[in-house]
């Protein structure tokens, strides 16, 4: 139909040269006029399509065509309308359902109900009063008027019929108001001929072909004109997910505040680094096989350095450094396991390990050095320790299970400070500080319990839109069992504190299942869409 609806513009243009009003088109296969508003945007198709033959639509009259839109204002009738045409308005089938005054028994209420229906009998009792049409005799209704004029269904008739009304705009206000029409917005057109006028409808070519080359058909086609000022179709840009948004910025906190950052590509850990280094007793929970995902393919990683080994073997069973130790067999099988990483800790226990290379006589190598601060002790006597300020945000992996709140992988956030006779006190004003730049100003703190840690403190934030306090992170100073193995000074001391990347993400944009977050559920234009995060 698209086709020979092109073509009887054409024809018609051809005849007439102008088109005054589409309106008085017959879209081939209908006998009447295209009067309606639905036959109206099917001749806009036909005539868009006409318009695009040439490329150079902008500039008017170079095209086959050119037309001009006008915008007309209509009514239609509602269901409710419709009804009214075709059985008389509420009022009028209350009055009709009456018994003339002083001819019968005046009808109740509750059975004028049961003759014109619950929403007739309501809308029609009070318009019918008002038209002075029925009254009240005893507990009933009758009619006080012999004949009457139905406006309602003749007003809506002519609507019906012409989109309008002559009665004018205040009775078409009410009608809209009863809800008997709805005002719909139009639109016909006048078309003329452009410079470009033909009455073929056989497409231009738009590309030049091998076959066409081959056959030297392209010599008698028509080619479609480049467009050289048109724009390309929109490329599609990268987007940062919501987690790589917030982890920038916790990022700069930390830069900002002077902290370095620690090398954490390392996923697959030790069980002497994840755990053991860290003082974790061997038969801590952790470790069982229902919260730790352990390798099966290499199972044992390569042996630690011996001395630091045997150091870390000796507190754990025995004691030492001012500790009773475990007091339990020390397993290297349990030590050598391969495993994912539960924390980046085991990555801090590294760098550590590092710092304290020139404490324990050796030569620094690496990038133990690049990340440490500060000068030497203040009597002037050089140990060989350096303070240090070191933060991490990577990937960590527990043997949950996956809910709302909880996923097997997620992200970690550390930051740990090393210098000497460093205090609890150091670390809540850090953590403060930390908080308060993203935007958490109500922190306070609960001593708890970590293997490696002592003091510990459970990190609590106030959650405005929750109105009330949530838990945010866990901190606390690191023990010496775990430091002076690795040859750190007795007077230095290291503090830390942690908190997932993803829980802040979530609070921040608004999430409360993780896995719309991370996952297969994640909505790709929701990430396209989030707006950038600012702590």
């Amino acid at each position: 139909m698209a086709e020979s609806l092109q073509q009887l513009v054409l024809d018609t243009l051809d005849a007439q040269s102008t088109i005054q009003d589409t309106r008085t088109l017959a879209i081939p296969g209908q006998s009447a006029p295209a009067s309606s508003h639905e036959d109206q945007i099917t001749i806009l198709g036909a005539l868009n399509s006409l318009l695009s033959r040439d490329v150079r639509v902008d500039l008017v009259g170079l095209a086959m065509i050119v037309y001009e839109t006008h915008e007309v204002s209509s009514h239609a009738l509602t269901p409710e309308g419709s009804q009214i045409v075709s059985e008389g308005s509420h009022e009028a089938r209350v009055w009709a359902a009456l018994p003339a005054k002083g001819a019968g028994s005046p009808l109740t209420p509750v059975q004028l109900k049961k003759q014109v229906g619950d929403e007739a009998a309501k809308v029609g009792q009070g318009r019918a009063f008002k038209n002075g049409w029925i009254g009240k005799e005893g507990d009933g209704l009758v009619k006080l008027l012999s004949t009457i004029q139905d406006v309602t269904q003749n007003d809506l008739q002519e609507v019906a019929s012409t989109g309008t009304l002559k009665a004018g705009e205040k009775t078409l206000a009410d009608l809209r108001k009863r809800k008997l029409i709805l005002q719909r917005k139009g639109q016909w057109f006048t078309v003329r001929k452009g410079s470009n006028f033909s009455t073929s409808t056989a497409k231009p070519e738009t590309d030049l072909t091998v076959d066409m080359l081959t056959s030297g058909i392209w010599k008698t086609s028509t080619f479609k004109k480049y467009n050289f000022d048109a724009e390309g179709a929109p490329t599609d840009g990268g987007a940062l997910h919501p987690l790589l948004k917030v982890r920038e910025e916790i990022r700069n906190i930390f830069l900002e505040m002077g902290f370095c950052e620690m090398p954490t590509s390392a996923f697959v850990e030790s069980g002497f680094w994840c755990f053991d280094a860290l003082f974790v007793p061997q038969q801590h929970p952790a470790r069982d096989l229902q919260d730790t995902f352990y390798l099966s393919d290499p199972k044992e990683s390569l042996p630690p350095e011996p001395e630091y080994y045997k150091r870390v073997a000796t507190v754990h069973e025995h004691g030492g450094f001012g500790s009773t130790g475990y007091r339990a067999p020390w397993s290297h099988e349990e030590s050598s396991k391969l495993l994912l990483r539960t924390h980046t800790t085991a990555s801090s226990a590294h760098m550590l390990y590092k710092l304290a290379a020139k404490c324990r006589g050796e030569k620094v190598d690496g990038d133990a050095e690049e990340f440490a601060h500060g000068s030497s002790t203040v009597d002037g006597t050089d140990d060989g320790f350096r303070p240090a300020k070191l933060f991490s945000i990577d990937r960590v992996f527990r043997n949950e299970t996956m809910d709302a709140t909880h996923l097997a992988e997620f992200h970690q956030v550390e930051g740990v400070v090393a210098d000497r006779n460093v205090t609890l006190a150091d670390l809540i004003g850090f953590m403060r500080v930390f908080f308060k730049k993203m935007g958490i100003e109500k922190v306070r703190f609960k001593p708890a319990y970590n293997p490696y840690t002592e003091p510990s403190l459970e990190i609590f934030a106030f959650h405005p839109m929750l109105d009330r306090w949530v838990e945010v992170g866990n901190s606390g100073m690191f023990r010496p069992e775990m430091l002076e193995p690795m040859g750190l000074p007795k007077d230095v001391r290291v503090c830390g504190w942690g908190l997932s990347l993803e829980r802040p993400t979530m609070i921040r944009y608004g999430i409360n299942n993780i896995r719309t977050l991370v996952g297969h559920k994640v909505s790709i234009e929701g990430i396209e869409t989030s707006p950038a995060v600012m702590f």
